[in-house]
């Protein structure tokens, strides 16, 4: 089964045929709300907004283990995060989807593994390539045959949030290699790691990062929903693709 994580913009799937909902219990606490089983093109998919489905969990609070081990229990074998991100790179503009292929973690104080017990052995994951290759290839092709243009590959540089960077810390990102940065690219990909679900990312640029073109001076919050609508769209079409091609 096919589990798609939903971020900003992405708090419902249209296309998606429910079946039911189920609340799931984990040792690590409540997800961020039921997760909704279903089919997208007679795919079984199961679908949880990563915010909420009021959009009201920010992405410091997101409970990320409680969230992958929910749908690793229900049956998901690999999963598709969507995320809304800052373009940091000139030609990342809002509006273009981007599948990323590496990560820079900034992030501090999140729950990040599943192997904190005391006294149980320690546990490490080789994390060189964050994002499942096979996975990322399904999407790009997917993409292709939805007629949707998507940039391949992008090193995500994920910060703590809730606020949004300044400039001089975009700056640093750019420096440090990243070319879009986001709140909730981690620990998500290292905790799928840690349960063997291939995991893969579309990552929607809603703005310019801070410092960058338009917003030299400032991020105009006030665009970025109406940009998200028109390329969750867009990201809605590649999921259905996605799924036809696993379906057949």
């Amino acid at each position: 089964m096919l589990a798609i994580v939903g971020g900003s913009g992405l708090t419902q799937l249209a296309n998606l045929d429910v079946s039911h909902r189920q609340v799931v219990r984990t040792p690590f606490g409540e997800p961020s709300g039921p997760l909704v089983l279903g089919t997208i093109a007679e795919r079984e998919v199961v679908f949880i907004a990563r915010h909420g489905y009021g959009h009201t969990i920010p992405p410091h609070r997101v409970n990320y283990r409680a969230n992958i081990w929910a749908l690793k229990d229900v049956g998901a074998s690999k999963i598709v995060s969507v995320a809304s991100v800052g373009g940091i790179r000139a030609d990342l503009l809002p509006g273009t989807l981007v599948v990323p292929n590496q990560i820079i973690d900034y992030t501090w104080g999140r729950k990040s593994t599943f192997h904190d017990v005391e006294n149980e052995p320690v546990v490490h994951i080789d994390f060189t390539e964050p994002y499942d290759a096979d996975l990322r290839t399904k999407l790009l092709v997917a993409a292709g045959s939805a007629g949707q243009t998507v940039v391949d590959g992008g090193v995500y540089a994920t910060t703590q949030g809730p606020r949004l960077e300044t400039a001089a810390e975009i700056d640093r990102l750019e420096r440090d290699g990243a070319d879009i940065v986001g709140m909730t690219g981690m620990p998500e990909a290292a905790l799928a790691r840690e349960l063997g679900l291939p995991y893969a990312a579309i990552a929607v640029v809603a703005n310019c990062a801070a410092g960058r073109a338009d917003s030299a001076h400032g991020i105009h919050l006030d665009t970025i929903e109406t940009t998200l609508q028109a390329a969750m769209g867009r990201v809605r079409r590649l999921l259905e693709q996605l799924c036809r091609g696993e379906s057949a």
